[in-house]
């Protein structure tokens, strides 16, 4: 995700990074977007707003060495950990974030929680896609639908290029008809002033081929799948939550 963040703010030019990991290779990924990358926890700490990118049980830890200012803004992505949490660790300001991996191309999609949401925080996050502030008490569901969302949307892309390679279409074929296919119906959706259940309609004309393959899907199970797969994804962020309390 660090990764996926970084590559998204360089390619607008707009910004000058900083990557700090432990990690010599972690770096030498990123190097060609930063500005500077460097293993020393207090250069990275020098910015005006503060990522910290690591798994959620080693987040209060980074938090504890960061000697942030009150006129730093600390942005936390880690599942689970709440602003509660990290604020009587430090002196910024703090912001939870919970963005996913489209961030890399621009097209991340985020929820956010904090008490105050600074201009270079949402300059940021227009430069990395489109997010949405929500209660921090909803983060659980954000973290299953837009965090963990992408690998479902994955899993179904290739669910439909199989199916078409089953049929005859080579692989290439596939992937780029079911990929797209993906894409345009996600940009018909924000764009649309419709609700999607009329964008289906419009799609199923009457004896027509849409209309056949809706009638398998809504006779089918894969709504409850879709849910179960969300529902499985929330709870694991609010285990997390329990886990990151106990430190």
């Amino acid at each position: 995700m660090g990764s996926a963040l970084i590559r998204g703010l360089s390619r607008t030019g707009n910004h000058t990074i900083t990557a700090c990991d432990v990690d010599e290779s972690a770096l030498d990924a990123v190097d060609e977007y930063c500005a500077t990358t460097t293993t020393d926890l207090a250069t990275a700490a020098e910015a005006p707003v503060v990522f910290v990118v690591v798994k959620p049980d080693l987040t209060a830890a980074i938090v504890d060495d960061l000697d942030l200012a009150d006129d730093q803004t600390l942005v936390s992505i880690a599942a689970g950990v709440s602003t509660d949490a990290l604020e009587p660790r430090t002196d910024a300001r703090v912001v939870r974030v919970m963005p996913n991996l489209a961030a890399a191309t621009g097209d991340m999609a985020a929820a956010v929680a904090g008490d105050e949401l600074t201009d270079d925080v949402v300059e940021l996050l227009d430069d990395a896609g489109v997010f949405v502030e929500i209660d921090e008490d909803r983060m659980h569901t954000s973290t299953a639908v837009n965090g963990s969302g992408p690998a479902f949307v994955f899993y179904l892309i290739k669910a439909m290029m199989d199916a078409g390679v089953d049929s005859g279409l080579n692989p290439d074929e596939a992937k780029v008809l079911a990929a797209q296919t993906f894409k345009g119906a996600a940009e018909t959706v924000l764009r649309s002033d419709e609700s999607i259940d009329q964008l289906i309609e419009d799609v199923c004309s009457p004896k027509g081929t849409t209309i056949e393959g809706m009638e398998v899907l809504r006779e089918s199970t894969v709504d409850e799948a879709v849910a179960d797969a969300v529902a499985a994804a929330e709870r694991r962020s609010e285990e997390l939550a329990g886990e990151a309390d106990d430190e």
